[in-house]
């Protein structure tokens, strides 16, 4: 692997159609600024062009081309090797390449657009216009915590807040990322909302886009979390984190309540229900791309 020198940096490496899904989202957990993927065998004999009906999920490139931006003060080797030991894989041969800095912000601001997210909720970037009025919007720009409504595990968090959100409950949204969940909690009548991160730069940006979006939520690392148990906890991290968290975030639900983790690739829904059954009964919500979101009711 090569490292050349750059204020921001782009992790370039090829992965296999069953990997670059999971390995986008980790390296955008894990502090990635974007990810692109693309066929790795464009322009060549092999080149795979996706078709399909509109609103169909396209498949996965047999050989996917990944391009990983990351700022300065995040080391993008690093990285890929925590996300890959966290999904038990091989640590692909990868390049790092400088990007100047009008580059990458141009590249990233070219990627987002207004997003409709649920029903009554559009994700907006703070340089694009707003949709139609009367539309309930959070502004929420990329950056470097993850969540801005463009992922899969994200969308199916905010469609399952919008349809069964209940004014006046109090809410968990733990490993918050970006904030995005508890501040859609709170624009839809949550009297009370905490996030929880262990990155403190998710908490900083968390709290930077409460203030943006003028909602009140609270927002702390796990050693500043008061405790408490909640008519709602949501989680949308990975698998194996959301597997050894079962005990503690179950016991974060009040009798009666409810629930909600994403992150969750298909295949692994039965193994983290699994985790989960001593404490409460899971089951699938929805799905979208190959990805799931579990709900399950607490009982008293």
């Amino acid at each position: 692997m090569s490292e050349p020198g750059g204020a921001y940096r782009q992790l370039v490496f090829t992965t296999s159609a069953d990997l670059a899904e999971s390995l986008s989202e980790a390296l955008m957990d894990l502090g990635a600024v974007s990810v692109d993927a693309t066929d790795a065998l464009a322009g060549t004999p092999d080149e795979e062009p996706q078709y399909g009906e509109p609103g169909m999920a396209p498949k996965a490139w047999t050989v996917s081309l990944i391009k990983a931006l990351f700022p300065p003060d995040i080391e993008p080797v690093a990285v890929l090797t925590e996300a890959c030991t966290a999904l038990g894989v091989v640590v692909p041969d990868a390049t790092v390449e400088p990007v100047p800095e009008q580059d990458w912000v141009r590249l990233t601001q070219s990627q987002f657009s207004p997003i409709h997210v649920s029903p009554r909720l559009w994700i907006v970037p703070s340089w694009c216009e707003p949709p139609a009025d009367g539309a309930e919007m959070l502004v929420l720009d990329p950056g470097l915590a993850f969540g801005t409504g463009s992922h899969p595990t994200t969308r199916l968090c905010l469609q399952w807040i919008d349809a069964h959100m209940r004014p006046g409950i109090r809410v968990l949204d733990y490993g918050c990322g970006s904030g995005i969940l508890a501040l859609a909690a709170h624009r839809f009548g949550a009297a009370a909302v905490l996030g929880v991160d262990i990155d403190e730069q998710a908490v900083t940006s968390s709290r930077y886009n409460a203030e943006n979006n003028r909602c009140t939520v609270d927002f702390a690392l796990p050693d500043g979390d008061p405790g408490g148990r909640f008519d709602l906890v949501v989680a949308n991290i990975l698998s194996n984190p959301l597997m050894l968290m079962a005990p503690m975030l179950s016991s974060r639900v009040v009798p009666g309540g409810n629930l909600v983790l994403s992150g969750v690739l298909e295949r692994q829904a039965d193994d983290v229900i699994a985790a989960y059954r001593p404490w409460l009964e899971l089951e699938v919500w929805r799905s979208d791309e190959g990805w799931v979101c579990l709900q399950g009711k607490a009982v008293g």
